[in-house]
């Protein structure tokens, strides 16, 4: 018996289902009873929760509660960025005696776990100060992208909302693993779910923890009870 995983998506539409498609790869199973049942509230109209946080963290929780009326008993979110306005969903989940998996946590645990003590976050100014919060209580140091190249990082991560994943773009995100590696990062952390979309493991010039995967192993884990 697996319990139901509730998703709250379209913070990108692509990452969202880029990473349900994880989640389905990772389960494991012979046929199509074994998968694991999912609800999902895929809503691109969340507001900016860079601009509008407040209003952003209000959608967020109503879409905690409809996943929770439709079944859900397990709550993920694959916006790392996001996370900073989850006060809503938690409150949701507590009320509603669901679980809420941190992808932060679970990322930085799963970071950190290798023992580095320097790890480059490619993230969103939210996802930034998430994490750089989130490594620090585990005794690890962020080194972050500046100028030109965080720039270049957001251009990206917006060019991947419009569609464009082409060999420019993974170039592009590959040169910006080793602007970190070059500043002193001993491992990245892909903290953004539009990385995943430019930049393979292999690609990375040091080790890279990929935030959606470890949410995706997470939701694995929490459902297959």
């Amino acid at each position: 018996m697996s319990k139901i995983l509730g998703v709250i998506g379209g913070m990108g539409p692509v990452a969202t289902v880029a990473f349900l498609a994880r989640v389905q790869a990772l389960t494991p199973a012979d046929g199509d009873a074994d998968h694991i049942r999912v609800v999902m509230d895929l809503n691109p109209q969340v507001p900016d929760r860079n601009t509008r946080p407040g209003e952003a963290e209000v959608v967020l929780g109503q879409m905690a509660e409809g996943l929770a009326a439709a079944g859900a008993e397990v709550i993920a979110m694959p916006c790392n960025t996001a996370h900073a306005q989850a006060g809503g969903i938690r409150a949701a989940c507590e009320a509603k005696g669901l679980g809420f998996i941190d992808m932060i946590a679970a990322t930085a645990d799963a970071a950190a776990a290798s023992g580095v003590k320097r790890i480059g976050v490619l993230a969103t100014p939210g996802g930034e100060r998430l994490y750089t919060q989130a490594l620090a209580a585990r005794g690890v140091e962020t080194l972050l992208l500046e100028g030109a190249d965080r720039e270049a990082f957001m251009g990206l991560v917006y060019g991947v909302k419009r569609g464009d994943v082409g060999e420019a773009a993974q170039a592009g995100m590959a040169r910006l693993t080793k602007v970190l590696a070059d500043a002193g990062a001993d491992a990245l952390i892909a903290g953004c779910t539009e990385v995943p979309l430019l930049l393979r493991a292999e690609d990375a010039a040091i080790p890279l923890t990929d935030s959606a995967e470890v949410l995706a192993q997470a939701c694995v884990q929490a459902c297959r009870v």
